[in-house]
């Protein structure tokens, strides 16, 4: 069992959780992830770490509260304890030699974003951070953003905070502006990561995506994070989850991510129901 240290809500649906696991604070590396059980008979759900804290032994994870298992896991408090938590799984995202890197976050993403561009900062990289959120409502993580970005780009759909318009736009603006970036490391819904790799592309510009929302096992062995990149197949979980952004086949992942759409949705009102069948609110 690991207990669970802190927990504290990011906005009406996102979740940070400080879990202590020593063994995995003492391994994990920037783009890896874990897979948490969060009661006995919960499924298990991949989740990329978003920092941890080798010498408190902690680990902190990001989630929204999307399906089952995250629900369960969102019915916990501090002083809980989930059943597993296990890893670091997956690759380390390949950050060295990197001198100048734009990082572009969308959504939940940024949980996966953030860990990339501290850690950039920390080895004296210069990180041009770009965040998008459908409204002010839905930010998450502004402040550790601005103290690990030599420039933070804050970005709204509807213009509610920050810059008005997507990522894509603001990634354009800062290119043609005249930085000249190693690498575009871009983490959020894949529809997001598909264009950016486009506008990155237009430039000549190196890009590297994480693949995570199509993970769901862990392992490789259920084979739902099948992807096509470079006209091979690979699995997120266990050949990425990050990938070189050009070579992804995004439609082909963005049409596969919709094939369990009826079975999450099935699992989650069943999960938001209590045993007497009072919705929980």
């Amino acid at each position: 069992m690991y207990k669970i240290v802190e927990k504290e809500a990011l906005n009406e649906t996102v979740c940070r959780m400080v879990i202590e696991a020593p063994l995995v604070a003492k391994k994990a590396k920037p783009g890896q992830f874990i897979i948490v059980r969060a009661v006995e008979d919960s499924e298990r759900i991949p989740l990329t770490i978003s920092d941890h804290d080798a010498a408190a032994g902690t680990v902190t994870i990001i989630f929204q509260l999307v399906g089952a298992g995250t629900i369960e896991l969102g019915r916990l408090n501090a002083g809980d304890s989930v059943q597993d938590f296990v890893g670091p799984l997956g690759r380390p995202s390949d950050l060295d030699g990197l001198k100048k890197v734009a990082v572009v976050g969308g959504g939940v993403g940024c949980a996966i974003a953030y860990p990339v561009a501290k850690h950039l900062h920390e080895v004296g990289a210069e990180v041009h951070s770009i965040v998008g959120f459908r409204t002010k409502d839905l930010v998450i993580l502004e402040d550790e953003f601005r103290a690990v970005s030599d420039t933070l780009v804050m970005m709204t759909d509807d213009g509610s905070y920050g810059e008005k318009g997507l990522v894509t736009a603001a990634l354009e603006k800062l290119i043609e502006a005249g930085n000249q970036y190693d690498e575009v490391v871009a983490i959020g819904p894949l529809v997001m990561m598909k264009f950016v790799t486009q506008v990155a592309k237009k430039h000549n510009v190196k890009t590297t995506v994480s693949m995570n929302p199509v993970m769901i096992d862990g392992t490789g062995m259920c084979g739902c994070c099948r992807l096509t990149v470079g006209g091979e197949t690979r699995f997120a979980c266990v050949d990425g989850p990050d990938f070189d952004g050009y070579l992804v086949d995004f439609d082909e992942a963005i049409q596969r991510s919709t094939l369990y759409r009826d079975f999450e949705q099935h699992a989650r009102e069943g999960c938001l129901l209590m045993p007497t069948g009072e919705e929980v609110k």
